[in-house]
């Protein structure tokens, strides 16, 4: 926080408001209601950051907002309006001022009800830093009034992450907030109040409950760290030290204490967490790949090797990831990329073996799995030889995508071509000659060409015709020759 200090009741001026911010709050206000805006964007105004988000509490009901912004949307029971305002459309969350009963599902209140008072709504809050309002005395200039009943300001201020009230009352609302409390005190290079650490141990196991959801999305605002004072491995050894990262991720947890022999020191999760922050932080979803890359160390120990721990860890973070209700495809694109991270490459591989390596990986995973190794070799202090290192490969491996077919769409021939020359009906059969014709070019790219791929596949077919699974799952009309 830059400038003089501010407490509850200053004048603070935020002429940086985006004009159409500005214009909800003058709306509300002209039409008689109290406005403000409350919790994480007047948290960052205060450091001097422009909010990526912005919040506008109000005394309006959810449907006096509703009438006062057409094509605004409401459907929640918490009192939250989104607007959308001004001609970039941008997003503007409008909530009446709420109080809300006890929270028996330690996720959601049981009653809220619409309140009458700002300070009454912020003392709902999380943390100290997210209970602030600001509220407009000149828009025109950006002057407003600070309202900080929980001194939020002198907590940012003092770099100290505090609850709202009675910790223990606060945690046990919303068992989310203890993941939300490790986030906020490494983005922010926060400590934590004791009061609030010893209540975070005492709730720790009540992670456990967390939909996948809303936990996905606390990590990713974790491994996101654009704006983060501190690495997110910060944040996963903040939650091993109150207790929660054994709740949360019991595979990751039990990498502690597994020896390894690298340059650098620490166990396995040591170098998993700087594997992870070792990856580029606008790819939030590799770096968590990067975190759980060796999972499989803490079961395949043995005489100091860890043999098959990729196929092993890559079924354990399959597990992970799916507790996390993470789309399949990122699933697959997380559990291959472990799977294949162990490759060994020498100089003497030929060209054919470069392409098998190439089709093995996928052209399309070869970036991101070339960024992992390179992430894993400095969590390991590892040293890339001048000969037969990543940076050789990744250059061959190129080349050899330039001028070689690596899918069937490269290949000289099409299905077609099979039915047309052949005389073949469509069917199965096609699929595993194109199949084969691949593996062909790719042990020598000659052959693609088109006469010399009819030929092959010409010479494969009596095989292929009479093989077991062809006159068992398929019926004859299916691989009969075509006789017109």
């Amino acid at each position: 926080m830059a400038g003089l200090p501010v407490t509850s009741g200053s004048t603070v001026s935020f002429p940086s408001i985006p004009a159409p911010v500005t214009s909800v709050l003058e709306r509300l206000i002209a039409a008689g209601h109290e406005a403000a805006l409350v919790g994480g964007c007047v948290r960052d105004l205060l450091r001097g950051k422009l909010p990526g988000d912005w919040d506008v509490a109000t005394s309006a009901a959810p449907e006096v907002v509703a009438s006062l912004f057409p094509g605004s949307s409401w459907d929640n029971s918490f009192g939250t309006v989104t607007v959308r305002a001004g001609s970039e459309r941008m997003p503007i969350e409008v909530t009446t001022y709420r109080i809300e009963g006890s929270y028996r599902d330690r996720r959601r209140p049981d009653e809220v009800r619409w309140g009458d008072s700002l300070t009454e709504d912020l003392g709902r809050r999380d943390f100290t830093i997210n209970a602030m309002a600001w509220v407009p005395i000149d828009l025109g200039i950006g002057d407003g009034r600070l309202v900080d009943p929980h001194a939020g300001a002198e907590d940012l201020r003092a770099k100290l992450l505090r609850a709202v009230g009675d910790p223990d009352a606060r945690l046990n609302e919303d068992s989310l907030r203890l993941v939300r409390a490790a986030r906020f005190a490494t983005r922010f290079g926060m400590r934590m109040d004791p009061a609030t650490e010893a209540a975070i141990r005492r709730h720790a196991s009540s992670v456990e409950a967390l939909s996948g959801e809303r936990l996905q999305y606390e990590i990713f605002r974790i491994l996101d760290a654009t704006d983060s004072m501190e690495p997110p491995s910060a944040a996963f050894l903040l939650m091993e030290r109150l207790g929660m990262l054994s709740v949360l991720f019991p595979e990751l947890a039990a990498l502690r204490g597994v020896p390894q022999d690298k340059r650098i020191p620490g166990d396995a999760l040591d170098h998993s967490l700087r594997t992870m922050d070792a990856l580029h932080l606008q790819d939030p979803m590799l770096r968590l790949v990067g975190l759980l890359h060796d999972l499989g160390k803490a079961s395949t120990l043995a005489n100091g090797h860890f043999f098959g721990h990729e196929e092993v860890g890559a079924k354990l973070a399959e597990a992970t990831l799916a507790r996390l209700r993470l789309p399949n495809r990122a699933v697959r694109r997380a559990t291959h990329l472990i799977r294949c991270h162990m490759f060994a490459y020498r100089s003497d591989w030929t060209d054919a073996a470069v392409r098998r390596f190439v089709r093995r990986v996928g052209p399309a995973s070869l970036t991101d799995l070339f960024a992992l190794r390179e992430a894993d070799n400095l969590a390991s202090g590892a040293q890339e030889p001048a000969r037969g290192g990543l940076i050789e490969l990744r250059e061959r491996a190129h080349r050899e995508l330039a001028r070689t077919p690596l899918g069937t769409a490269g290949l000289a021939v099409r299905g077609t071509d099979l039915i047309e020359e052949l005389g073949l009906a469509p069917g199965p059969i096609i699929g595993r000659l194109l199949a084969r014709l691949l593996e062909a070019v790719v042990e020598d790219p000659a052959r693609n060409e088109h006469a010399t791929l009819v030929e092959l596949a010409r010479s494969w077919l009596p095989g292929e015709l009479a093989a077991p699974d062809n006159r068992s799952r398929h019926p004859a009309s299916v691989v009969q020759r075509r006789t017109s």
